[in-house]
């Protein structure tokens, strides 16, 4: 299934208390929730927090899901990017 890096610009997320990310993580995964119960091929691996962005990672069918998810939880998606490869440090000796 597809990769996909979503970089939101979420002003002031980087300075959101644990409760604050609790509540939008749980917000997400609703709407995930309902996508799925849908039968749309969606998931979500993790994000990072930095600044006023955050950075999702998304297995998904395609970045239309992507931009539905975005739109139902209120949460901007500003560049969604397809990931083509993955490489580690591991890369270099494999």
């Amino acid at each position: 299934m597809p990769k996909f890096i979503i970089e939101r610009d979420i002003p002031e997320i980087g300075s959101a208390d644990a409760d604050a990310l609790k509540a939008a993580a749980a917000k997400s995964n609703a709407v995930l929730a309902e996508m799925q119960s849908e039968h749309k091929d969606i998931a979500w691996d993790y994000s990072y927090v930095a600044g006023d962005k955050t950075f999702c990672v998304y297995n998904c069918a395609d970045a239309e899901l992507i931009e539905e998810h975005s739109q139902r939880s209120g949460f901007p998606a500003s560049i969604v990017t397809q990931v083509d490869t993955q490489i580690s440090p591991a890369t270099a000796t494999s």
